[in-house]
């Protein structure tokens, strides 16, 4: 099958519309040239891929394939021109990641300095996406790479395991809490909270889990940083759930105690989601060594620091 981009902007546009008329006027085309292209498809394809109706069109169940591979193309067509635009400005690679909000907000920042100053040729994309949205993307093509944590629905994709990410209770010193060694997320919810931003990753989890508890969090204020998050708990404003690694890099500074959550959901698993890593561009592949490389460091630290302790 031969398909003419136009085509497909104009199917696109016609199931957006649910009307021929209006998807012409979009396209710039005459209704009987409109009317004349969308023919000409359901004849390559040999489906019906509309039904008319008295009111407009509606897509048929070939038509809702059709409509996601044809949203595909002109997705790969558009990054097409992007790349090809990013080598006329000097830049020779871009990658796209969708990531949840501890990666955006906690680990990448480390990650990607060093990442970027030994690739100078490549430029990155970067968006925080709940984790759905992240497999989606990837599967979608609108990512390279995508980067999510705990129990996530991988749509078949492929998926590598780099590190665990374990959520801890943070409280200022002085709390009622800060002796304890375990709590569990319920026992908390009496309490003011300081909270990231509704549209983050973690903050609509920690959503899901209160719906379900039939309690919502007491929330004082919501913040675009981990490192925030934690100013506001040291000085006593409220306590918050917030990632291991940015709890312990704050604690000393901003006089904070760390609580064990007992909740199972509380340690996640992290994993870099791929459509197949043998196809995958020299410079994902870069970032993926580098992810596994970060971590690998982290855990020989970890080790050997456990073995001065004993000594």
């Amino acid at each position: 099958m031969h398909f003419d981009l136009t085509d497909l902007r104009l199917f696109v546009l016609v199931a957006e519309e649910g009307n021929l008329t209006r998807a012409a006027t979009r396209q710039h085309l005459s209704l009987a040239a409109a009317s004349a292209r969308i023919k000409a498809l359901e004849a390559q394809t040999g489906l019906p891929l509309l039904y008319r109706e008295s009111r407009g069109m509606r897509l048929s169940p070939p038509g809702l394939t059709f409509l996601h591979h044809a949203r595909g193309v002109l997705h790969q067509v558009a990054q097409l021109h992007g790349d090809l635009q990013e080598y006329s400005d000097g830049v020779r690679a871009h990658l796209r990641v969708f990531a949840n909000t501890t990666a955006v907000s906690d680990f990448l920042p480390e990650i990607l300095p060093s990442f970027l100053a030994n690739n100078s040729h490549v430029n990155i994309d970067l968006q925080e996406k709940p984790n759905a949205d992240i497999a989606r993307g990837v599967l979608d093509r609108r990512a390279d790479l995508g980067i999510v944590a705990g129990q996530v629905d991988t749509l078949g994709l492929q998926r590598l395991h780099f590190s665990t990410d374990r959520l801890v209770l943070v409280t200022a010193n002085n709390h009622r809490f800060a002796q304890h060694k375990t709590i569990t997320f319920a026992d908390t919810l009496e309490e003011d909270a300081i909270g990231m931003q509704q549209d983050s990753t973690l903050q609509n989890f920690l959503g899901q889990i209160t719906a379900k508890l039939g309690k919502p969090l007491k929330l004082r204020i919501q913040l675009d940083s981990f490192d925030a998050m934690c100013r506001m708990i040291g000085a006593g404003v409220g306590v918050g759930v917030v990632p291991e690694s940015a709890a312990r890099r704050n604690r000393d500074s901003m006089g904070l105690a760390l609580i064990e959550l007992t909740d199972s959901w509380s340690i996640r698993e992290r994993y870099v989601l791929m459509r197949d890593r043998a196809t995958l561009s020299a410079h994902a592949q870069a970032l993926i060594n580098a992810l596994l490389a970060h971590y690998q460091a982290q855990a020989e630290q970890l080790s050997q620091n456990a073995k001065t302790h004993k000594k």
